[in-house]
């Protein structure tokens, strides 16, 4: 007989079990035989929940003892009277059972295979406690604020880095409330109006984007922020105290002398450029030029540590000479600058230059000697003497070399007819223009050695006159000219063609690294000039090493930066030179991925003698490292500081400890032994 009811049940994606007053089946479908599986026979009309319960343990795997879930689930069957659920695993299926009270006093008892849902549940809780340990380990803070700004969540880092109680770090806690709090404790934003403009503002609009923020209890938290889809955002927190302070020391020595503490070239120029540029206010400019007299007898006699103790008392007596406002700078060795603000007559410059010399001719007494020495001074006026700082360092030299002339400790101011060098400069001028033509121009070439295995791994290519009449002119001298007058760009752009040529010849793993001018970025064929001279000289782009200074940087950045992507693009490695001279070189690294920084000879010379140079080149090797870019140090000349720079963890070493520069026929000798010997 058809029965339409027993069709429906068996239809149901559930299992289906009804049992009357007394425990016993009365109605059951097919699914239900298929999730519990049974015997055949043992699901019947009229058979007991006992023997129903009987059949869960067979397959059940939790945490209660087998017999201990059946007598749960018959126990809540008997003395229950609202529903329950149980979870039961069939063969590896996770079947939920539950069981609903009826108005006779029996049972309704559905069984649903949730084993995939169970599975995303496990992933979900597997995936949250994943989530919950990243956000647990993270080195650093994290928080999420909605819209209204109020805590979604945060991390143990971000509690611990305010010194937060608990319940501020519940959800729904405010900013305002956290930052109240940070008030009190002497942590918060130091300026904490500019934190919610710049920061917080600034990342409910949609702006991504990261900031160093000062706190009150002087250390520095660098927050970036992400805007979230549904308003609020999510933010990071560091602690960058440390960096901040390493990077600002790194610039503080980058601009001043190691020694003495004073300026160095760099700031002088700078500070010089922008006290011209304002006109000095109306009034008159001074630039002094001092020259140490006898200091050479004094470290040829006593000693460089005495030399050294004697600059930095100079240092001392040339500052208590000084009104506010004059400057002062080392150039280096025995040499000073102070340039005087608001000149109005030459007697002023000349009383200080007295008080100068008057100051440093006293006796010394240091480390037990009594020393004498004097100093020479030229001076220089703008705008009379010139309104550019390079005129006006160039015309007080030149009466600082009058004064040297007159008997020494005194001082001398610049006169034109004092120019008559002018006319050498302007032999020395065609005659350079004559060179290029008449291949006077050599190149030397310089070892550059692994540290670790002292082998010769490549050379930096640098340029030699061999003047007719003068012999051979040094590159201090006509390099300056060569930039001034714009021959560089030439002369450059001989030198990368020939040293390309030379070093193709070499063994393969051996690399020419050439020097370029600021000059010859301006040209604007800069970058066709290196595809050239690599295409005819047959040089692998892997092989060339272009080395820049920051100056290339300073002006049109953004069209340099542009030609120098372009020539990495090639392959061709390039390299930032003189690093640490210039306290701009960090900023340039954020700018341009270099593959080198070749550390300035001066910090090199330092390191046995100065915590400061010792800690710059620490600093830099260890940004090297991290920015993946090789170091080179330069100008070690001798076997403590091989040890030092190693210690350092220089990656390469320049200097004539390893190798003088040698003329081409030379390189090939040495590089012929080289190839001899590892045969």
């Amino acid at each position: 007989m058809f029965n339409s009811s027993q069709v429906i049940l068996d239809n149901v994606s559930q299992g289906i079990a009804v049992l009357d007053a007394d425990l016993r089946l009365t109605l059951f479908n097919d699914r239900l035989k298929e999730l519990l599986r049974p015997p055949e026979g043992v699901i019947y009309t009229g058979v007991s929940a006992k023997t129903i319960a009987a059949l869960i343990p067979v397959h059940a795997h939790s945490s209660q003892s087998s017999s201990g879930e059946s007598e749960n689930w018959l126990t809540k069957l008997h003395t229950c009277l609202t529903p329950f659920h149980q979870e039961v695993v069939v063969d590896g299926r996770v079947v939920l059972m539950t069981s609903i009270p009826t108005s006779d006093g029996g049972w309704l008892i559905t069984f649903d295979d949730i084993s995939a849902l169970s599975g995303m549940k496990k992933e979900l809780a597997d995936q949250n406690s994943r989530f919950d340990a990243a956000l647990s380990n993270m080195p650093h803070g994290l928080c999420m604020f909605d819209a209204d700004k109020n805590l979604l969540l945060c991390n143990i880092a971000y509690a611990r880095l305010y010194d937060l109680p608990e319940l501020l770090t519940l959800r729904g806690t405010s900013l305002t409330q956290i930052l109240d709090y940070r008030q009190i404790t002497g942590n918060a934003p130091a300026r904490r109006d500019t934190y919610f403009d710049v920061v917080i503002e600034a990342a409910l609009k949609g702006s991504t984007a990261s900031q160093n923020i000062s706190l009150a209890d002087g250390r520095v938290i660098k927050i970036s922020h992400q805007p979230m889809v549904n308003g609020g955002y999510v933010a990071t927190h560091e602690d960058v105290t440390e960096a901040v302070r390493a990077e600002e020391q790194i610039k503080h020595m980058a601009g001043h002398d190691p020694l003495t503490g004073l300026p160095n070239r760099t700031l002088l120029r700078e500070k010089l450029d922008r006290e011209l540029a304002r006109g000095g206010d109306g009034n008159a400019i001074a630039l002094l030029c001092l020259d140490l007299d006898h200091f050479k007898d004094v470290n040829d006699t006593l000693g460089h540590a005495v030399g050294d103790l004697l600059l930095k008392e100079v240092t001392e007596r040339l500052k208590s000479c000084l009104r506010e406002g004059d400057n002062i700078a080392r150039l280096g060795g025995d040499e000073f600058v102070v340039f005087q603000r608001c000149v109005q007559t030459r007697r002023q410059a000349s009383s200080l230059a007295q008080r100068l010399v008057d100051a440093i001719g006293e006796t010394f007494k240091i480390d037990g000697h009594t020393i004498h020495i004097g100093v020479s001074i030229g001076i220089a006026t703008a705008p009379d003497d010139g309104d550019a700082a390079d005129v006006l360092l160039r015309h007080a030299d030149t009466a600082l070399y009058r004064a040297k002339s007159s008997g020494r400790s005194t001082y001398c101011f610049f006169e034109p007819a004092m120019d008559a060098n002018i006319q050498v400069r302007r032999k020395l001028e065609v005659d350079l223009r004559h060179a290029l033509v008449a291949r006077q121009f050599e190149i030397y070439y310089q070892p550059q050695v692994d540290t670790a295995t002292e082998q010769i791994i490549g050379f930096e290519a640098l340029l030699r006159w061999n003047h007719p009449e003068r012999g051979l002119v040094s590159p201090d001298e006509f390099i300056p000219l060569a930039e001034e007058t714009g021959l560089i760009v030439p002369i450059g752009e001989w030198v990368l063609r020939q040293a390309c040529k030379d070093a193709a010849h070499w063994p393969a793993p051996i690399s020419i690294a050439v020097n370029l001018s600021p000059l010859q970025f301006r040209s604007q064929t800069l970058a066709h000039t290196v595809v050239s001279a690599l295409t005819e000289s047959g040089l692998s782009a892997s092989r060339l090493e272009l080395e820049i200074t920051e100056s290339v940087l300073l002006t049109n950045s953004e069209a340099a930066l542009a030609t120098l992507h372009h020539i990495r693009s090639l392959g061709v490695r390039i390299a930032m030179d003189d690093f640490g001279t210039g306290y701009s070189s960090l900023s340039y690294l954020r700018l341009f991925p270099f593959d080198k920084i070749k550390i300035d000879q001066s910090f090199i010379r330092e390191l046995g003698h100065s915590r400061d140079c010792a800690a710059i080149v620490k600093a830099v090797v260890d940004l090297g490292t991290s920015l993946g870019i090789t170091t080179t140090a330069e100008g070690v000349e001798t076997t403590e500081q091989l040890r030092r720079v190693r210690e350092q963890g220089c990656s390469e070493i320049q200097g004539y400890l390893f190798g003088k520069p040698l003329p081409l026929s030379s390189v090939n000798e040495v590089l012929r032994r080289l190839s001899a010997s590892a045969a």
